[in-house]
Protein backbone atom coordinates (compact mmCIF):
# COMPACT_ATOMS: atom_id res chain seq x y z
CA UNK A 1 0.00 0.00 0.00
CA UNK A 2 3.25 2.29 0.81
CA UNK A 3 3.92 4.47 3.42
CA UNK A 4 2.23 6.41 5.33
CA UNK A 5 3.04 10.23 5.43
CA UNK A 6 1.80 13.64 6.41
CA UNK A 7 -1.95 13.68 3.73
CA UNK A 8 -2.16 17.94 5.35
CA UNK A 9 -2.68 19.65 2.03
CA UNK A 10 -0.08 21.80 1.12
CA UNK A 11 -0.61 25.56 0.69
CA UNK A 12 -0.88 27.40 -2.93
CA UNK A 13 1.92 29.46 -3.35
CA UNK A 14 1.22 33.35 -3.64
CA UNK A 15 2.46 36.43 -6.08
CA UNK A 16 5.30 37.14 -3.73
CA UNK A 17 8.77 38.75 -5.06
CA UNK A 18 11.90 36.81 -4.02
CA UNK A 19 15.03 38.16 -4.04
CA UNK A 20 18.62 36.31 -4.26
CA UNK A 21 22.18 37.56 -4.24
CA UNK A 22 22.23 37.57 -8.58
CA UNK A 23 18.62 38.09 -9.31
CA UNK A 24 15.16 39.40 -8.41
CA UNK A 25 11.98 37.56 -9.07
CA UNK A 26 8.77 39.70 -9.52
CA UNK A 27 5.18 38.19 -9.85
CA UNK A 28 4.86 38.71 -13.71
CA UNK A 29 2.50 41.45 -15.06
CA UNK A 30 2.22 43.93 -18.23
CA UNK A 31 4.18 45.81 -16.40
CA UNK A 32 7.02 43.57 -17.54
CA UNK A 33 6.53 43.48 -20.99
CA UNK A 34 8.65 46.38 -22.59
CA UNK A 35 11.48 44.22 -21.48
CA UNK A 36 10.44 41.35 -21.91
CA UNK A 37 9.35 41.83 -25.46
CA UNK A 38 13.36 43.47 -25.90
CA UNK A 39 14.63 40.22 -24.30
CA UNK A 40 13.06 38.09 -27.02
CA UNK A 41 14.40 40.10 -30.23
CA UNK A 42 17.19 37.76 -31.85
CA UNK A 43 15.83 34.47 -29.61
CA UNK A 44 13.65 32.98 -31.79
CA UNK A 45 15.32 29.27 -31.43
CA UNK A 46 14.44 29.27 -27.75
CA UNK A 47 11.02 29.10 -28.60
CA UNK A 48 11.70 25.59 -30.10
CA UNK A 49 10.77 23.30 -27.26
CA UNK A 50 7.76 26.00 -25.83
CA UNK A 51 4.31 25.48 -26.27
CA UNK A 52 4.13 29.37 -27.41
CA UNK A 53 6.40 31.98 -29.21
CA UNK A 54 7.70 33.12 -30.99
CA UNK A 55 5.42 35.97 -31.23
CA UNK A 56 5.57 38.09 -35.08
CA UNK A 57 4.76 41.08 -33.19
CA UNK A 58 4.75 43.08 -29.53
CA UNK A 59 0.79 43.08 -30.02
CA UNK A 60 0.87 39.26 -29.96
CA UNK A 61 3.36 39.20 -27.23
CA UNK A 62 1.26 41.73 -24.82
CA UNK A 63 -1.81 39.89 -25.71
CA UNK A 64 -0.08 36.16 -24.55
CA UNK A 65 1.32 38.04 -21.69
CA UNK A 66 -1.76 39.29 -20.20
CA UNK A 67 -3.30 36.11 -20.23
CA UNK A 68 0.02 34.28 -18.82
CA UNK A 69 0.35 36.53 -16.00
CA UNK A 70 -3.22 36.31 -14.43
CA UNK A 71 -3.30 32.37 -14.67
CA UNK A 72 -2.72 30.55 -11.07
CA UNK A 73 -1.85 27.47 -12.85
CA UNK A 74 0.56 27.92 -14.04
CA UNK A 75 1.92 30.91 -11.73
CA UNK A 76 4.62 33.18 -13.02
CA UNK A 77 7.48 35.08 -12.23
CA UNK A 78 9.44 37.63 -14.17
CA UNK A 79 13.15 37.43 -13.48
CA UNK A 80 15.03 40.18 -12.90
CA UNK A 81 19.33 39.45 -13.05
CA UNK A 82 20.58 42.48 -11.19
CA UNK A 83 23.89 42.90 -13.45
CA UNK A 84 21.26 44.34 -16.29
CA UNK A 85 18.77 45.47 -13.91
CA UNK A 86 16.22 43.91 -16.93
CA UNK A 87 13.58 41.51 -16.90
CA UNK A 88 14.84 38.73 -19.16
CA UNK A 89 12.49 35.97 -18.99
CA UNK A 90 10.49 34.09 -16.77
CA UNK A 91 9.83 30.86 -14.92
CA UNK A 92 6.54 29.38 -13.27
CA UNK A 93 5.04 27.02 -10.74
CA UNK A 94 2.65 24.41 -11.81
CA UNK A 95 0.46 21.82 -11.87
CA UNK A 96 -0.02 22.65 -8.12
CA UNK A 97 -1.50 19.81 -6.27
CA UNK A 98 -1.74 20.99 -2.48
CA UNK A 99 -3.63 17.37 -1.64
CA UNK A 100 -0.58 15.32 -2.94
CA UNK A 101 1.94 17.74 -1.73
CA UNK A 102 2.98 17.96 -5.56
CA UNK A 103 4.15 20.95 -7.67
CA UNK A 104 6.47 21.76 -11.09
CA UNK A 105 8.93 24.05 -11.70
CA UNK A 106 8.16 24.87 -15.45
CA UNK A 107 7.45 27.39 -18.32
CA UNK A 108 11.09 28.11 -18.08
CA UNK A 109 12.11 30.83 -20.20
CA UNK A 110 15.32 32.55 -20.60
CA UNK A 111 16.46 35.09 -22.75
CA UNK A 112 19.95 34.25 -24.85
CA UNK A 113 21.90 37.26 -22.52
CA UNK A 114 20.96 35.30 -19.36
CA UNK A 115 20.86 31.08 -20.16
CA UNK A 116 23.82 29.67 -18.73
CA UNK A 117 24.47 32.50 -15.99
CA UNK A 118 24.32 32.47 -12.00
CA UNK A 119 21.06 34.70 -11.98
CA UNK A 120 19.68 31.97 -14.21
CA UNK A 121 20.67 28.84 -11.71
CA UNK A 122 19.84 31.15 -8.55
CA UNK A 123 16.32 32.39 -10.14
CA UNK A 124 15.12 28.18 -10.74
CA UNK A 125 16.42 27.68 -7.14
CA UNK A 126 14.72 30.37 -5.55
CA UNK A 127 11.39 29.02 -6.77
CA UNK A 128 12.60 25.18 -5.94
CA UNK A 129 13.46 26.13 -2.19
CA UNK A 130 10.21 28.26 -1.83
CA UNK A 131 8.43 24.90 -2.80
CA UNK A 132 9.80 22.82 -0.74
CA UNK A 133 10.97 25.04 2.24
CA UNK A 134 8.97 27.57 2.37
CA UNK A 135 5.30 25.25 1.70
CA UNK A 136 6.67 22.28 2.25
CA UNK A 137 5.51 20.20 -0.99
CA UNK A 138 6.65 16.46 -1.12
CA UNK A 139 7.53 16.07 -4.53
CA UNK A 140 8.86 18.82 -7.09
CA UNK A 141 8.57 17.74 -10.80
CA UNK A 142 10.34 19.34 -14.08
CA UNK A 143 9.16 17.88 -17.15
CA UNK A 144 9.98 18.48 -20.61
CA UNK A 145 9.95 17.43 -24.33
CA UNK A 146 12.05 14.47 -24.67
CA UNK A 147 14.07 15.40 -27.39
CA UNK A 148 15.12 18.92 -25.66
CA UNK A 149 18.51 18.21 -24.68
CA UNK A 150 19.64 21.28 -23.10
CA UNK A 151 16.36 21.22 -20.38
CA UNK A 152 17.37 17.89 -19.69
CA UNK A 153 20.84 18.25 -18.81
CA UNK A 154 19.26 21.37 -16.78
CA UNK A 155 17.18 19.21 -14.48
CA UNK A 156 20.21 16.45 -14.07
CA UNK A 157 22.11 19.25 -13.00
CA UNK A 158 19.83 20.61 -10.58
CA UNK A 159 19.32 17.42 -8.46
CA UNK A 160 16.39 16.01 -10.01
CA UNK A 161 16.39 12.50 -11.04
CA UNK A 162 15.00 11.09 -14.51
CA UNK A 163 11.64 8.58 -13.96
CA UNK A 164 10.98 7.89 -17.32
CA UNK A 165 9.13 9.20 -20.60
CA UNK A 166 5.83 9.19 -21.48
CA UNK A 167 5.39 8.02 -25.67
CA UNK A 168 3.02 10.28 -27.27
CA UNK A 169 1.90 12.27 -24.38
CA UNK A 170 1.03 15.45 -26.21
CA UNK A 171 0.66 17.30 -29.24
CA UNK A 172 2.67 20.79 -29.76
CA UNK A 173 2.59 22.82 -32.21
CA UNK A 174 1.36 19.95 -34.53
CA UNK A 175 3.84 17.86 -33.31
CA UNK A 176 4.13 14.61 -31.09
CA UNK A 177 5.74 15.42 -27.93
CA UNK A 178 7.17 12.37 -25.65
CA UNK A 179 7.43 14.03 -22.40
CA UNK A 180 10.90 12.67 -20.12
CA UNK A 181 9.62 13.38 -16.29
CA UNK A 182 12.25 14.28 -13.52
CA UNK A 183 11.45 14.53 -10.09
CA UNK A 184 12.99 15.68 -6.71
CA UNK A 185 11.75 14.21 -3.38
CA UNK A 186 11.58 15.53 0.00
CA UNK A 187 14.04 13.57 1.66
CA UNK A 188 16.37 14.05 -1.59
CA UNK A 189 15.79 17.84 -1.19
CA UNK A 190 18.06 18.92 1.81
CA UNK A 191 21.47 17.23 0.04
CA UNK A 192 20.35 19.05 -2.98
CA UNK A 193 19.50 22.24 -1.82
CA UNK A 194 22.67 22.32 -0.17
CA UNK A 195 24.61 21.75 -3.19
CA UNK A 196 23.22 24.16 -5.16
CA UNK A 197 23.66 26.50 -2.39
CA UNK A 198 27.32 26.00 -1.71
CA UNK A 199 27.64 26.39 -5.71
CA UNK A 200 25.87 30.04 -5.67
CA UNK A 201 27.78 31.48 -2.65
CA UNK A 202 30.13 34.29 -3.68
CA UNK A 203 33.22 32.39 -3.00
CA UNK A 204 32.66 30.21 -5.88
CA UNK A 205 32.81 32.95 -8.15
CA UNK A 206 35.77 34.85 -9.32
CA UNK A 207 36.03 38.76 -9.84
CA UNK A 208 34.78 38.16 -13.73
CA UNK A 209 31.72 36.38 -12.09
CA UNK A 210 32.56 33.16 -13.54
CA UNK A 211 31.89 29.77 -11.38
CA UNK A 212 35.11 28.15 -10.52
CA UNK A 213 33.21 24.65 -10.14
CA UNK A 214 30.83 22.95 -11.84
CA UNK A 215 27.13 22.22 -10.28
CA UNK A 216 25.52 18.51 -10.39
CA UNK A 217 23.23 18.54 -7.08
CA UNK A 218 22.63 14.81 -7.92
CA UNK A 219 25.07 12.63 -6.44
CA UNK A 220 26.69 9.94 -8.37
Amino acid sequence: MGPEVDATPRPLPARLPHRGTAVTLEPLGLRHAEELWQATQGATDSWAYMGYGPFPDEGAFRRFLAGFATTHDPMAWAVRPHVSGLASGWLTLMEIQPANAAIELGHIWFSPRMQRSRAATEAMFLLMRHAMDDLGYRRLVWKCNALNAPSRRAAQRLGFTYEGTLRAHLVVKGRRRDTAFFSILEDEWPARRDAIAAWLADENFDHHGVARTALRAAPG
